[in-house]
C-alpha cells in the first residue's frame, strides 16, 4: 500500500521520494477518494486541537472567562511564538487568575526565528508561553477551573479535562473508546490514534456539523471553525501554511497541521474532510500534498492556485539563491 505522494527533484532528476496516505471523506462517513492505506492508525498530534477546544466552549468555560473568537482560534493553534500570539495567551491567563507557570506544556524556542532572535538580543530565555501549544493549554486550564478540578494535573490522561476531550473525539469520529490508541503528545497531554479514514471524517464533521446529534455540539463546532477562519494568524503565524491557505481561501478551507507529517482540512462548502499522513513525517511533503488535493478536488481557481504556488510546488534553491529544483506532488486521487 506504499504510495509515493511527493518527489524532490534537482533539475530533472528525482532525488528523494515521500510516500504516504490520503483519505477524503464526506460528512456522512462515505469514502470519496483514497491514496495508500486509509485504514492505517494515525496519531492525531496537533490536528486534534480543534477537537480539544470543543469542551472548553461546550462546558461554558469560554463564556465564563470571556474568551474572544481570536482566543478560541489560538486554543486550536500551533502558533509561532510571535508577540501577536504571546499577548493573546497572556490575556487569557490574566482572566483565569493564573500565570504562565500554570501551563504544563513545557518550553521550547519560538518557531518564529525573528521572535527567537529578539529574545536572544534581549537576553531573555523562552518560557512556556512561547510553546506553540500554550493557547491550547490556556484553554485546558479554563476547562479545569470550570469543572472545579485540579489545575496542576489537567494534562494527565485520567483528568476530567482529558476525558471530556476524548468524548468529543468519539462523538465526531463515530468510534468507540476501545478503538482509540492513546499516547502522549509533545506538550505532555494525551494524543489519540485512529484510522486515517476516521480522522478525515472528523474534519468533515467540523466542516459540516449539521448531522451531529447535539445542538450544543453543532453550535460549538461552528464557533470553533468560524474563529479559526476569522483569525487564521492565531492558528500558526507569519508565512505559515495553515494561516496562508485559510487567508487565501476565506470560508472555503479549514486547515490544521500536526507533527510528523499529519495534515487535515475541512471544506465547509462541500462537507468534505481530508486527512494526510506522510510516512517519514516530513512537512516539506505535507504542504504540497495538501495543495494537490485541493487542486484535484476543484477547490482552487487560477488566482488562488497562483497565490499558493510556492506551497504546492516549493522551489529548491542553492546557497546562491538560485532555483535548482522543485518539490512536487505526483499522486492522483482514486475514487
Amino acid at each position: 500500500m506504499v504510495e509515493t505522494l511527493v518527489v524532490v527533484k534537482r533539475g530533472n532528476q528525482i532525488e528523494s521520494r515521500h510516500s504516504g496516505s490520503i483519505a477524503v471523506v464526506d460528512y456522512e462517513g462515505n469514502q470519496l477518494y483514497a491514496v495508500g492505506d486509509v485504514g492505517r492508525v494515525t496519531l492525531t498530534r496537533s490536528v486534534l486541537k480543534p477537537i480539544q477546544a470543543i469542551p472548553v466552549i461546550q462546558s461554558g468555560a469560554a463564556d465564563r472567562f470571556l474568551f474572544t473568537d481570536k482566543e478560541i482560534s489560538i486554543c486550536c493553534g500551533s502558533h509561532n511564538g510571535e508577540q501577536q500570539h504571546t499577548k493573546v495567551v497572556e490575556s487569557m491567563l490574566f482572566r483565569l487568575g493564573l500565570t504562565e507557570e500554570n501551563l504544563q506544556c513545557g518550553v521550547h524556542a519560538p518557531y518564529s526565528q525573528a521572535s527567537y532572535g529578539e529574545l536572544l538580543r534581549q537576553g531573555v530565555e523562552p518560557t512556556p508561553i512561547h510553546n506553540n501549544c500554550s493557547g491550547k493549554h490556556a484553554g485546558m486550564l479554563a476547562l479545569a477551573l470550570q469543572l472545579q478540578s485540579d489545575i496542576s494535573t489537567y494534562h494527565h490522561l485520567e483528568h476530567p479535562v482529558q476525558r471530556k476531550i476524548e468524548e468529543a473525539l468519539l462523538a465526531l469520529s463515530g468510534l468507540k473508546g476501545d478503538e482509540l490508541v492513546t499516547e502522549i503528545d509533545g506538550c505532555g497531554v494525551p494524543t489519540f490514534g485512529l484510522p486515517l479514514h476516521n480522522l478525515a471524517h472528523v474534519y468533515a464533521q467540523l466542516a459540516h456539523p449539521e448531522k451531529l446529534d447535539s445542538l450544543s455540539l453543532r453550535t460549538t463546532v461552528k464557533r470553533i471553525v468560524s474563529s479559526m477562519m476569522a483569525y487564521p494568524e492565531m492558528v500558526s503565524g507569519t508565512d505559515e501554511f495553515c494561516t496562508d491557505v485559510m487567508r487565501a481561501l476565506p470560508g472555503k478551507v479549514l486547515a490544521k497541521g500536526g507533527a510528523e507529517g499529519v495534515y487535515c482540512m475541512g471544506l465547509p462548502e462541500k462537507g468534505i474532510g481530508i486527512a494526510i499522513k506522510i510516512d517519514d513525517g516530513a512537512f516539506r511533503a505535507a504542504y504540497p500534498a495538501a495543495m494537490e488535493v485541493l487542486k484535484q478536488l476543484g477547490v482552487l481557481d487560477a488566482k488562488e492556485e497562483e497565490a499558493l504556488l510556492n506551497y504546492r510546488k516549493p522551489p529548491i534553491t542553492n546557497r546562491r539563491k538560485e532555483m535548482v529544483g522543485v518539490i512536487e506532488p505526483v499522486f492522483a486521487l482514486n475514487e
